[in-house]
């Protein structure tokens, strides 16, 4: 799979927020400023020639879904930055958000209790 870009994140945001639905409904959960009309269109049928969306004809009307979970594409694309980026050590991965003060000492220690609770939250 590769890297989507930002206005293909965007609209995955808005269908895994959707469901199944067409592009007025994906359009109606996007945030603000969203995109015209037939950019998502475009952007739509780009992620579907991906295998990221499959599609079906409902009468004169495409509904879309996600033929990957987000939890999937999560997975997918943090082992990727942790692999190009952090040197395929979740440890350095850490040790960075530490030193850009964007993880606290009790975040810290809530994510080593969740560690020795096997990750259950």
């Amino acid at each position: 799979m590769e890297k989507l870009t930002t206005q293909e994140e965007q609209a995955m945001q808005a269908i895994w927020k959707t469901g199944e639905g067409n592009i007025k409904l994906f359009l109606e959960n996007m945030e603000m400023p969203q995109p015209p009309y037939t950019t998502l269109a475009s952007t739509v049928k780009n992620l579907e020639k991906k295998g990221l969306l499959e599609a079906r004809l409902v009468g004169n009307t495409y509904l879309y879904k996600p033929a990957i979970s987000e939890e999937e594409y999560k997975k997918h694309f943090m082992s990727g930055v942790v692999k190009d980026y952090f040197d395929n050590s979740y440890k350095q991965l850490v040790n960075f958000f530490v030193e850009q003060k964007k993880l606290s000492s009790k975040e810290l220690k809530d994510i080593i209790e969740m560690i020795e609770k096997g990750g259950k939250k």
